[in-house]
């Protein structure tokens, strides 16, 4: 059983990194469909408790996630436990470990050029793991942003949006 912060430092405009494990590290669920199946769940899940995804990597033996609070009712550990309970079924025989490793960001990693190297290491996973090869983009990961179908985390631009974008969710989430 990994500890876990006060509830509070999920909540809100929190920035976290969460890993999720599948138990004894098994392989051999990752396809497109469950690449397909995550998205959908994925999209209903940031819709559900408020957040934005600006970067995920399905690895063959894990998942890594990023979520960024849009609103200040935003509960990112209810977001995992809804997250994990739909896409259990897709990994079927296998599972997720009982518990995702999180890190919750300090002040100075929210920072925009901090936020992206740590949101870039996520997306290098597969070629740290030397699944690539050079040149190549790992087709199991992206963003999901509700509204922006297409936002790619690989984009030049996708820094720029996806701060505009940000802005714009807290913006009409304090007009509620």
């Amino acid at each position: 059983h990994l500890p876990r912060l006060a509830p509070e430092y999920y909540r809100g405009l929190a920035m976290v990194h969460w890993t999720l494990a599948v138990e004894q590290r098994a392989a051999g669920w990752l396809d497109t469909g469950f690449h397909q199946r995550w998205r959908e769940i994925m999209l209903h899940t940031v819709v559900r408790y408020e957040l934005l995804c600006p970067v995920f990597c399905l690895m063959p033996d894990h998942a890594h996630v990023v979520w960024v609070g849009a609103a200040s009712i935003a509960d990112q550990r209810n977001a995992m436990k809804f997250l994990r309970t739909h896409t259990a079924p897709l990994l079927t025989p296998h599972a997720w470990q009982r518990q995702p490793f999180d890190n919750v960001l300090r002040e100075e990693d929210r920072e925009h050029g901090a936020f992206a190297l740590v949101c870039r290491y996520v997306l290098e996973n597969p070629t740290r793991k030397k699944l690539l090869r050079d040149g190549e983009r790992w087709p199991f990961s992206g963003a999901v942003v509700p509204g922006y179908p297409a936002l790619d985390p690989h984009d030049e631009e996708f820094w720029e949006l996806f701060w505009r974008i940000r802005d714009e969710r807290l913006a009409r989430s304090r007009i509620r």
